[in-house]
């Protein structure tokens, strides 16, 4: 579904990656694992259109190849195929969970009041109904996680990209959190590259991409 060839990326004279060729599958869950500094954030930041590649590399979705659009086509395309969750849930303080939510899909086009639906909709499906209203320092860190999550998914994005996504949480937010993203993989057929050090989210995913001094060292995939 999501293919990276020869991804290279300097920050002056540091070459933080050396030839990356990735490919993520659809429905599943890969993990990106390795120790700080082998280049697992700024492979994500490429695959999400974040931030380019050197010339030369490629990243495509399906048939689409992102790498050769201009930065209007691909703010649209980030938009309504990818969705992004962080280490720090990055909901803006003045609005509600809901109107953070739905927020992506009115950048998007869609009308408010439909927005606000979708967004509703997939509150109530992660257990933050009755949280709607409130606003992100009302709330806990792995409700505000949750919340993340369906602000992610309100476009119904091809791919969700997580970088270290339980890392603030504690150990009672991770697992939940940790079993929302396979809940989601089984229910709706969601795709997930998951950068993390979280050895239990990892070592359940789908596909385990170990990453090494700006390169990939080795692949695992569930049978």
């Amino acid at each position: 579904m999501l293919q990276a060839r020869n991804i290279h990326k300097r920050f002056g004279d540091l070459e933080v990656l050396k030839g990356i060729d990735i490919c993520i599958p659809q429905g599943k869950v890969t993990a990106i694992v390795g120790p700080s500094g082998a280049g697992k954030t700024t492979l994500l930041q490429i695959l999400g259109t974040l931030s380019a590649p050197e010339a030369g590399g490629s990243v495509t979705y399906d048939s689409v190849e992102v790498t050769a659009m201009n930065d209007r086509r691909l703010s649209r395309f980030r938009n309504r195929n990818i969705g992004f969750v962080f280490q720090f849930h990055q909901l803006l303080p003045e609005f509600t969970l809901l109107e953070n939510v739905a927020l992506p899909a009115m950048i998007a086009g869609t009308a408010r009041k439909e927005a606000e639906n979708k967004a509703a909709d997939l509150l109530e499906r992660l257990g933050l109904a009755d949280r709607s209203g409130h606003r992100p320092d009302q709330l806990s860190g792995g409700e505000c996680q949750r919340a993340a999550v369906a602000r992610a998914l309100v476009n119904n994005p091809r791919i969700i990209l997580a970088d270290e996504p339980t890392g603030s949480l504690d150990s009672t937010n991770r697992q939940a959190l940790h079993s929302l993203f396979y809940e989601l993989r089984d229910r709706l057929g969601a795709t997930f590259a998951i950068v993390t050090h979280d050895e239990q989210l990892a070592a359940d995913a789908d596909l385990i991409v170990r990453m090494a001094d700006g390169k990939i060292v080795g692949t695992t995939a569930k049978a």
